[in-house]
């Protein structure tokens, strides 16, 4: 290893006699690359047993290399006892565990680094083990994601801090020793980082970034930027023509005379509840006993419709090799698709990955259409109570999905929602937890421009005036429809936010907002509106990056 780092970086180290300890303890480092094991190893005279994600032992480079530094999978979402059983064998042992407390590559907000929240883990194996916990931080390791870093003639300086080492705290309760454990860890990551911006004067390019960005490191040098005004045309024309057919069908749905009162009633209903008791699961019915070997199943909805069709849920299924307990991505698709074929495609890429994948027919769409209307025509149209019961039918339904899953064995979902679906899959984001990661492409999560300034909806706006519904009526439903108005109950950390840079829908500046809302969540940005191919094939290629 160290041969194989030695001629491609210039390890500078700061503490590094603090490694030199008897007995073993627990080294905790912040994780920016792959290679942070491999670099840190070789800086270290005595051999650290790494723990790992297990996902990547399978992979049959990084696997050799990972076993090749004694490292040892560890599932990064799940108490694996196995796994735990034996890191306490070897810290009992005297030798050096490492471990990686953020679960992840992390960059900018979602790093320790820069405060977010570190997982529990090594709190835990500490306080069993009783041994302390050395921190380590190691700056400057992702830029060898770029090629040119590997060449013979460049040396990559790579940044190292021992901190002093977090002992134990015998004389509290388990639960206060853990948090004291995990706060003090917290601010010795912070301290050792800023002790690294200050000794060695890093500038911002030696600071964390994703790998996405050091990948493209070379584009980024060009100090002309690079423009496409043919690919903003392009976005801006297949935008308008799709916002035009929608206005064309939205112009078939009239209000009636007691639009108005119903919407008033309804609202004044909804204000009693929370999220939570909005998208709440019904006592009985769902899926689970529906759930087995066959590629489809359906059920009927716990929300009940005047369109009999729309009353029956449907997911259709595609099953990897590790069966119910591997993972499972939840697809959503987008308002009116046109196509499953394209999803289909990307569900077997998800099986190549380990992971079980399950397409929502979404309420009013597909099987669910009702004789005589379009592919999910009346999911949004003047109709706002039929529009926000079609979204709190959509996320009960998942909820119902997910819990059957769940008795099947499965207990780590992903959610892979475009537009409508990522609407619906932000929603969800707020009622459950067990996300590996949330994956929202262009979601509509600022209905109230969605809505009075939204180029879709201007039928609807006409149609909703005429009615005499305002504004301020609409929003006194924003708490359970709206996501910019919301928190996520899962961590935001696994939420990525996806943006076409010429999106006049789901606005940039909208999802730039909620990301900073959603503290710790991630913003991709893609080149394209809010019509396009690009955004999925980018989205699931920065979800791999991430670990998944």
């Amino acid at each position: 290893m160290k041969l194989l780092f030695g001629y491609s970086s210039r390890v500078r180290v700061i503490g590094w006699e603090k490694t030199n300890r008897d007995g073993g303890f627990l080294l905790a480092g912040n994780h920016i690359s792959h290679f942070d094991p491999f670099i840190i190893s070789s800086v270290v005279r005595r051999k650290i047993d790494w723990m790992a994600m297990a996902e990547f032992f399978s992979l049959p480079v990084l696997g050799f290399l990972l076993r090749a530094v004694d490292a040892f999978p560890a599932d990064r979402d799940r108490a694996d006892r196995k796994t735990i059983r034996t890191a306490i064998e070897r810290l009992k042992q005297g030798r050096i565990v490492g471990v990686f407390p953020e679960g992840g590559i992390r960059d900018g907000t979602r790093s320790l680094l820069e405060g977010a929240p570190l997982r529990p883990g090594a709190s835990t194996l500490a306080h069993i083990a009783r041994v302390p916990i050395l921190p380590c931080v190691i700056v400057g390791s992702d830029r060898l994601y770029s090629k040119k870093r590997w060449l013979p003639t460049r040396r990559t300086p790579v940044w190292i801090a021992f901190g002093e080492p977090v002992s134990q705290f015998s004389g509290l309760s388990k639960s206060d020793a853990r948090r004291r454990i995990e706060r003090d860890l917290a601010t010795a990551f912070k301290n050792l980082y800023s002790e690294l911006q200050q000794t060695f004067r890093l500038t911002p390019d030696d600071l964390p970034h994703a790998p996405r960005e050091r990948m493209a490191s070379h584009a980024n040098r060009d100090p002309r930027p690079r423009r496409h005004p043919l690919r903003r045309v392009f976005a801006t024309v297949v935008d308008s023509l799709m916002c035009t057919s929608m206005n064309f069908l939205q112009s078939r749905h009239r209000l009636h005379a007691r639009s108005r009162d119903e919407m008033e009633r309804y609202v004044a209903e909804c204000e009693k509840l929370t999220a939570r008791d909005f998208y709440a699961l019904p006592r009985n019915g769902g899926p689970a006993s529906e759930i087995g070997d066959a590629a489809t199943i359906t059920w009927h909805s716990p929300i009940n419709t005047e369109f009999p069709a729309n009353n029956i849920a449907r997911a259709d299924f595609f099953p990897c090799a590790r069966g119910w307990s591997a993972p499972t991505v939840l697809m959503l698709h987008a308002l009116m698709s046109a196509s499953h074929i394209g999803y289909r495609r990307w569900a077997e890429r998800f099986n190549e990955l380990g992971w079980n994948a399950c397409f929502v027919h979404l309420p009013y769409h597909y099987s669910r259409v009702p004789r005589g209307y379009r592919n999910g025509e009346l999911a949004i149209t003047a109709d706002l109570i039929r529009n926000a019961e079609g979204l709190r039918q959509g996320v009960i339904e998942v909820r119902q999905l997910m819990a059957g899953l769940r008795e099947r064995g499965c207990n780590d979902f992903g959610v892979l929602g475009t537009s409508y679906g990522g609407w619906i899959g932000a929603l969800l984001a707020m009622v459950e937890r067990d996300f590996r990661f949330v994956a929202l492409m262009a979601p509509i999560v600022n209905v109230e421009h969605a809505i009075w300034e939204g180029p879709g909806t201007r039928v609807m706006r006409r149609e909703l005036r005429r009615a005499q519904i305002e504004p301020s009526l609409v929003a006194r439903h924003f708490h359970l429809s709206s996501p910019m108005h919301n928190q996520p109950l899962c961590d935001a950390g696994r939420v990525l936010f996806v943006a076409g840079e010429f999106d006049s829908i789901a606005r940039a500046t909208d999802l730039e907002a909620i990301q900073q809302k959603w503290h710790g969540s991630e913003l991709l940005r893609v080149r394209q509106g809010h019509f396009g191919y690009r955004m999925l094939r980018e989205t699931v290629a920065r979800l791999k990056e991430r670990g998944l």
